[in-house]
């Protein structure tokens, strides 16, 4: 059995510089974010995986991660338990504004990375008074070879829901380069893919339901979420609404592959995880509720699919 996983690990940062005047804004955006907070976060974090671990015997090959910023908070996950520096990262840093990014971590002993690259995209500012534009996340694409297979891994965290939702367009053009990028990969190299992310919006939303089709209306992909949605699992919340904005996409030909056969997928919340108090009972537990510093998590769980072996 082999898992990949995504995570939104929520402002996984370093530790800020000691601010020089008590009102200076912080490199992190969170309050008093220092050395002991960065070390229990990470503590958190990778303790996320022993118990994914735990629970089904093997770390996930591949980790699609969300919300980090920069390198270095990668170099200090991969070297704690359970991954003990077996772990390669694949990382760029974006032109986000608030400089957190996607990365992938994968199994050094099981895969090997091909390839890869930032896709990039850049949106006009309309009107340069407003905060209403960004340079968003950039999608991560790598190739990867595991067991003689060629896989192709797409990680994205799309722009937020907010103000009205006036980044719906921004996901949808998004996702559409994305779609056009994986249509080709399938048609033309018959490889498979890995499409997955934080994307900001539920399975069942339109953005989400047409990049499973090709342009003739044909089923190219496969979203094993939108049966865990119709059932009201969620992966976060937003007030009093559950979402599952995390998920991971897959092609067809991983439904009945011999080396990697798509078994069920999985939203990963252990008791462990979630939050202690009665109000958010069966939520994630955060690392901060606004400001306040709560020590948790994460305010997403990760996700995972399971793979079967059947060679």
């Amino acid at each position: 059995m082999e898992l990949f996983s995504f995570y939104n690990v929520e402002n996984l940062f370093l530790p800020d510089p000691k601010p020089v005047h008590k009102l200076d804004p912080t490199r992190s955006g969170l309050r008093n974010w220092d050395e002991k907070r960065y070390r229990n976060k990470l503590f958190k974090i990778s303790h996320v995986f022993q118990l994914m671990k735990e629970d089904n015997d093997v770390l996930p090959f591949v980790i699609g991660l969300s919300e980090v910023s920069g390198r270095k908070v990668l170099e200090d996950l991969v070297e704690m338990e359970p991954f003990n520096s077996e772990y390669g990262i694949v990382h760029y840093n974006s032109m986000d504004e608030r400089k957190v990014d996607v990365a992938m971590l994968y199994d050094k002993n099981k895969v090997e990375v091909i390839d890869s690259e930032t896709i990039t995209f850049f949106f006009e500012i309309v009107n340069k008074n407003t905060e209403n534009y960004d340079t968003t996340r950039d999608v991560l694409f790598s190739k990867i070879k595991y067991k003689g297979e060629i896989i192709n891994v797409f990680i994205a965290h799309l722009p937020s829901k907010r103000e009205k939702d006036i980044n719906k367009p921004k996901r949808a053009f998004i996702l559409n380069e994305v779609r056009e990028r994986i249509m080709k990969i399938v048609d033309a190299d018959k490889e498979h893919v890995i499409l997955c992310g934080d994307f900001n919006e539920n399975p069942d939303d339109e953005n989400l339901v047409q990049i499973l089709y090709d342009n003739d209306h044909e089923k190219v992909l496969v979203n094993p979420f939108q049966q865990l949605f119709s059932t009201r699992n969620y992966s976060t919340f937003h007030y009093k609404s559950g979402l599952l904005y995390d998920q991971i996409i897959m092609s067809r030909s991983l439904l009945d592959n011999k080396t990697l056969a798509f078994q069920d997928a999985h939203i990963f919340n252990s008791e462990k995880i979630r939050s202690r108090t009665r109000n958010f009972e069966g939520r994630p537990f955060r690392t901060y509720a606004g400001t306040r510093y709560l020590g948790g998590y994460s305010d997403h769980f990760p996700v995972f699919v399971k793979f079967k072996n059947l060679h």
